[in-house]
């Protein structure tokens, strides 16, 4: 199993991006990871909504079309660590090839990844800025595997 991640922008705090490293390291122990960032194309002028228009145009053309498509998005599902665990184990028991969590910039997505996402995942009810989503979403991951594992990282 694969999973991509398409991030919109780079990671601008370095203590994010070593974590983002460290836990990509750690998810590769049970799938292929392939972290993916996207420049960003606008100019000053552009409103918001232009800005997230761009931004997931470009995600969409970053992603595999057969590939299933997992949108971080604050209204999707939300998932305890166990519960994800579960979910994780029944995507790869119904054969899922390749996972794309696609992940907006700062000022979030259009309506047509929104559209496009094979599921919508909500970290939290709280906010976190898109960079600090990153790390989450792979620790969140690593976590998942290592309890259908049978890991002690999640005790």
């Amino acid at each position: 199993m694969k999973y991509v991640f398409l991030f919109l922008g780079k990671t601008r705090q370095s203590y994010l991006h070593e974590g983002i490293e460290d836990y990509a390291s750690r998810l590769s122990r049970y799938v292929d990871v392939d972290i993916r960032v996207v420049k960003e194309r606008y100019s000053n002028r552009d409103t918001d909504e232009v800005i997230r228009r761009k931004g997931s145009q470009l995600l969409l053309e970053q992603c595999a079309p057969a590939s299933f498509k997992v949108v971080l998005d604050p209204g999707g599902k939300q998932y305890d660590s166990p519960g994800l665990a579960r979910q994780l184990g029944a995507w790869q028991d119904q054969g899922k090839k390749e996972i794309t969590f696609l992940l907006g910039g700062h000022i979030g997505l259009d309506r047509t990844v929104l559209e496009a996402a094979d599921v919508l995942w909500s970290l939290s009810r709280l906010t976190f800025t898109h960079e600090m989503s990153r790390l989450i979403i792979l620790e969140q991951l690593y976590r998942g595997w290592n309890i259908l594992a049978g890991g002690h990282y999640h005790k």
